[in-house]
């Protein structure tokens, strides 16, 4: 009975710290949404025809822009944890998106050369640094401790909003102006949401109101305690732990933006039709978001590694389907779907991780670390598939690659082991929660 009462509370979910930090999940979210690694990366579909339009610049041409955008992004991740130390989050936040929006609006002046596109696109996410991921997964590990995993799932779906909204209000701007306006939507968006909403709800654990003079509840004890357990930036970097979450995940990232931009033409060459091929492709989309809330839930409650193992395998499975020879609609739309439990889960299980065995300290400049590595990951990916496929002339050796990488990172993380003594110090129930698993 004791076993029984004590399995029925680790699954509920305590509501608590959602209560207190109601606002907190929502500023993430809309800060996720707007952020320019997320609005830039899928509304640049929609200014594709309209830039070649007006410059002539060929498509391929344009589509080497998102890798300035990333290459600008990996030089952001690096900065922003160092300013947020430096001048403070809220400070850096509210700067970033001041001057994002003026970054925006001098975009709509480039001229004739390409280069002046790829300049924007790479400075752009400089001036954004403190807007990206990296401070909105700050933010929500700083606030919750029981229900981290959720909270970092729920946050990180504003790429969800950000995927249905931004390409449709983009289009709407570039159809009854031009593509100007597009930038001017989003340098707005910036000025009259993020700046305004920062404004008001941006606060950290210490800024909590506290009932009475001289008294703090458990709630507050917990997460003063949380900001200021971890391992310095030093001892991080050199932690082969760490090594392992950035190659672990880098691994299963250059496998899964691989297939993103793949899926469909293979697809197609496989004898599927245009609309067959999207559809499958769109159980992907609700896989992602739905592994991404699933996989947050059970971080919390079960064994972190062991989970993230679990999850970021799937692919693996999905790209085992691929390479049969059966073309069963239903099997593949199984496979999108294995495939796009692992891809909205390892953006969560990669702030987690860095939380949960490097602590809060230095999470900035830790994750901002990672972060660049997994950009660069991804920047590589297409250009890797890309070579295989004109190497092999079929997207076998591609599969098998993704295959393996996801294999192997998955198991790599199985080596990470117990949480770090801080983590136990900071949430003793971590240590029960362990023993009843």
């Amino acid at each position: 009975m004791k076993n029984r009462h004590m399995t029925s509370s680790l699954a509920a979910i305590d509501l608590t710290e959602f209560k207190e930090a109601w606002s907190i999940v929502l500023l993430a979210v809309v800060g996720v949404a707007i952020s320019i690694n997320a609005a830039l990366l899928y509304g640049f579909g929609v200014l594709v025809i309209p830039l070649q339009q007006a410059f002539g610049w060929e498509r391929g041409e344009l589509q080497a822009a998102i890798s300035f955008l990333f290459g600008g992004a990996v030089i952001g991740l690096q900065l922003v944890g160092w300013a947020n130390l430096r001048y403070g989050i809220k400070r850096v936040t509210l700067a970033s998106f001041f001057l994002m929006a003026l970054g925006y609006l001098a975009t709509t002046q480039i001229w004739g050369s390409i280069w002046s596109l790829y300049a924007a696109f790479f400075l752009l996410p400089i001036c954004g640094m403190g807007a990206l991921a990296v401070t909105w997964t700050q933010l929500l590990n700083l606030w919750f401790m029981r229900n981290r995993g959720l909270a970092l799932a729920i946050g990180l779906s504003g790429t969800g909003i950000t995927a249905a909204l931004i390409p449709r209000l983009l289009g709407w701007g570039v159809e009854n102006w031009d593509w100007r306006a597009a930038f001017v939507i989003l340098a707005t968006l910036n000025l009259v949401i993020g700046i305004p909403l920062t404004l008001w709800w941006f606060r950290l654990p210490g800024e909590l109101k506290r009932a009475s003079p001289g008294t703090k509840n458990q709630s507050e004890k917990i997460v003063e305690r949380t900001s200021l357990a971890g391992i310095d930036f030093r001892h991080g970097v050199c932690a082969p732990k760490f090594w392992v979450c950035n190659i672990a995940l880098s691994l299963v990232v250059s496998a899964v933006v691989g297939l993103v931009t793949s899926t469909v033409p293979m697809l197609r060459d496989r004898g599927f039709s245009t609309a067959e091929a999207t559809m499958i492709f769109s159980y992907f989309g609700f896989a992602l978001i739905a592994g991404r809330l699933v996989v947050g839930y059970l971080l919390d409650r079960f064994w972190p590694p062991g989970i993230a193992a679990l999850s970021l395998a799937l692919p693996a499975v999905g790209c085992l389907i691929y390479l049969s020879d059966n073309n069963s609609i239903q099997l593949i739309s199984l496979a999108g779907v294995l495939i796009g439990l692992g891809a909205g889960a390892e953006f969560d299980i990669a702030a987690f991780l860095i939380a949960r065995y490097f602590g809060l300290k230095d999470y900035g400049r830790l994750f901002g670390v990672h972060q660049g590595l997994i950009t660069v990951a991804s920047a590589a990916a297409p250009l890797l598939f890309a070579s295989m496929l004109a190497k092999s002339g079929s997207y076998s050796s591609m599969l098998t690659y993704s295959v393996v990488s996801t294999l192997i990172g998955s198991f790599m993380l199985l080596t990470l082991g117990r949480s770090p003594s801080f983590v136990q110090e900071v949430y003793p129930e971590h240590s029960r929660r362990q023993k009843l698993l």
